[in-house]
């Protein structure tokens, strides 16, 4: 089975993308034939002429592609099969408005979503928020949209959450513990904690014990089984766990909850012609979420919005900053 890695690139097996990894898709990978006068923190094989942080579209119109079926991931989840089911009203639209058929690609694991993206086997994606900027930069994934209310706000907090007979009842009191954090890449889950836990007294890896679990579900089911002492958390995942009954909230608590991030971005491949990325924008910010799984799913949430990079990722990419992260398939990897 052959896919294909990038304008112009030819082809690789995925055999050997799978015994390589992703920095050997990068490798084969060619940079961008056009002189590029800026491309940022993006990859070689992209560019930023406008200077808006995201890959321009191919100037060839040779390289743009307009295939007939595309593929759409969402964010690893612990569930991949429940969410093929809940995101099929969305795939149904999205099949009407593009006149495309559309494939649900389960992922399971951030790398193997930016690397699907990157080498031309994924369309569209639900990248969440800490892998978001290493899609962007990686994969050439324009974020355009993400779930909000009505009166468009947006966004989810990190949590920190610990079993009531803990003994935890400050930040402070996380000293010595054992506490779960997500992956190295996940903002809320590790970065964010990172970032702003020693302005509140408390620094991970030196004032107490980092166990990643994986995932926001693993992280938050280790506390209640009392794995972990406590876990920071994205509060619409742990929410979404309470709303299917996977854990008592009457059993846990809040320590602390931080201002709102943006949540999970939507985005396209930067080399979709255009035409058919109005055609999936429009699909998106049509789309109704009252009455269907989608919207029993993410409550409080009624539609798309769309969003900017460069401003709504702002401070995520502050906090990775400050975290010394940088944009390469080995901090990736590190996932």
């Amino acid at each position: 089975m052959t896919y294909k890695v990038a304008p112009g690139a030819g082809y690789i097996s995925y055999a050997i993308a799978a015994a390589f990894g992703f920095a050997a898709i990068l490798a084969i990978a060619p940079a961008q034939a056009e002189e590029c006068a800026d491309r940022g923190d993006l990859d070689q094989a992209y560019c930023d002429a406008d200077g808006d942080l995201v890959a321009d579209p191919p100037s060839n119109l040779d390289d743009l592609v307009n295939p007939d079926t595309l593929v759409f991931a969402y964010t690893p989840v612990e569930d991949p099969a429940i969410y093929e089911d809940i995101w099929q009203p969305f795939i149904d639209h999205l099949e009407e408005e593009t006149g495309k058929d559309v494939q649900f690609f389960a992922v399971q694991s951030n790398s193997a979503e930016v690397e699907a993206m990157r080498s031309g086997r994924l369309h569209i994606a639900g990248f969440s928020t800490g892998p978001t900027p290493f899609a962007v930069n990686l994969a050439g994934a324009v974020p355009f949209a993400l779930m909000g209310g009505d009166d468009g706000r947006f966004g989810y907090t990190l949590q920190v959450y610990t079993r009531n007979d803990s003994g935890i009842d400050s930040m402070e009191d996380l000293k010595g513990k054992r506490i779960a954090h997500t992956s190295p890449t996940s903002n809320s889950g590790n970065q964010a904690p990172r970032a702003l836990f020693p302005d509140l007294g408390v620094v991970p890896d030196e004032d107490y014990e980092v166990t990643y679990s994986g995932s926001h579900d693993q992280s938050m089911l280790g506390v209640v089984a009392g794995d972990y002492d406590a876990a920071p958390v994205a509060s619409e995942v742990v929410d979404r766990m309470a709303e299917r009954g996977l854990y008592d909230p009457e059993e846990v608590k809040i320590v602390w909850e931080s201002p709102a991030f943006p949540t999970t971005s939507y985005t396209h491949a930067h080399n979709l012609d255009p035409e058919l990325v109005e055609k999936i924008k429009e699909a998106f910010f049509s789309f109704e979420f009252e009455g269907t799984a989608l919207g029993e799913e993410f409550s409080g949430v009624s539609k798309f919005i769309p969003i900017s990079y460069e401003d709504d990722w702002a401070v995520i990419r502050q906090i990775q900053a400050a975290n010394g992260v940088s944009y390469t398939p080995q901090d990736l990897a590190n996932e």
